[in-house]
């Protein structure tokens, strides 16, 4: 009774005596449920971006005192080969590995199909998603091995002397993109496949009555419903290709001579390995990457909201 009585006294309050909170609960509900994650997005993404954009700025080995030095990390940026090295595989990374949209769409509208099995098919192109990255890089450094891979074992058939694709600078780095871009795909496909579930079946049929077929029933019906698929695909894509790290640790370790380096593995060499010890520097090469990947990503999102505007 006493809590009743207590609710019909709040009831009763006249709206200009009650609390701030108590007007603007509704308002702020959504905030309290957001602000446990706001709180370690904060604490875990954005202070260790600034925290790594302001070390850039300093020579330290992470234990001894800091010694400011400018912008002097980033003229030696200029001057650095394995630098340019690394940012121009990253190009390469980024331009090749877009190649995983088109081919997810591609598999996506293939098992987008009732038929018998296509259950097993869909299982059998999602499995590289679910495998670990580590897996996928020492099932491809099997591969590509020269002496009892599936390369070599194809080159012999042939009566060819198998390359040494991991062994050789203008092989290495695509070699490493291919093996990337197998899991890559899958998770293109997934998305697809997800989106064409939210495909409208009027849009299609009354593209069917208009005597829409094939790739124009593609192009003018079923790719502007999947447009929210493609932007998540191509933006979960260019992160992946300029944060690459997992698979040139595992196949190669940036060699050989650092012909495959990145520049995610060159900062991890140049601040965390034991030839390095540069925080500074690797810093330096962070803040680029993250420039970088900046650049793309808001650039598609200003695509989109340009689309969603007109």
């Amino acid at each position: 009774m006493a809590s009743n009585n207590g609710n019909a006294a709040t009831l009763d309050t006249p709206p200009a005596k009650r609390s701030w909170l108590h007007k603007n609960r509704i308002k702020m509900a959504p905030w309290l449920f957001l602000a446990p994650g706001l709180i370690f997005f904060f604490i875990y993404v954005i202070a260790p971006i600034f925290e790594s954009i302001w070390i850039s700025f300093y020579a330290w080995d992470g234990l001894g005192p800091k010694e400011w030095v400018g912008m002097g990390n980033y003229v030696e940026l200029m001057d650095d080969d394995r630098f340019y090295t690394s940012l121009v595989n990253n190009v390469w990374w980024l331009v090749l590995y877009m190649l995983a949209v088109p081919a997810g769409l591609g598999i996506a509208l293939f098992l987008n199909q009732t038929v018998t099995g296509i259950r097993i098919y869909k299982s059998l192109f999602f499995f590289p998603f679910v495998i670990s990255q580590v897996v996928v890089g020492l099932i491809f450094t099997w591969f590509y091995n020269p002496d009892f891979g599936i390369v070599g074992i194809v080159w012999n058939f042939f009566g060819a002397t198998p390359p040494a694709i991991l062994a050789d600078e203008d092989l290495v780095t695509f070699g490493i993109i291919l093996a990337g871009l197998w899991p890559q795909i899958a998770y293109c496909m997934i998305l697809y496949l997800t989106g064409l579930n939210n495909v409208s079946p009027d849009q299609v049929e009354a593209g069917r009555l208009d005597n829409a077929k094939g790739w124009k029933m593609l192009w003018y019906i079923i790719l502007p419903q999947l447009k929210p698929a493609t932007f998540i695909a191509v933006v979960v894509t260019v992160i992946g290709a300029l944060r690459s790290f997992d698979l040139i640790a595992i196949m190669t370790q940036g060699g050989p001579y650092g012909s495959s380096n990145v520049l995610a593995y060159y900062m991890f060499e140049t601040a965390l390995s034991e030839y390095g010890f540069r925080y500074g520097y690797g810093s330096a090469i962070a803040t680029v990457l993250f420039l970088i990947m900046l650049v793309y990503i808001s650039f598609f999102l200003w695509r989109m909201y340009q689309d969603e505007k007109g």
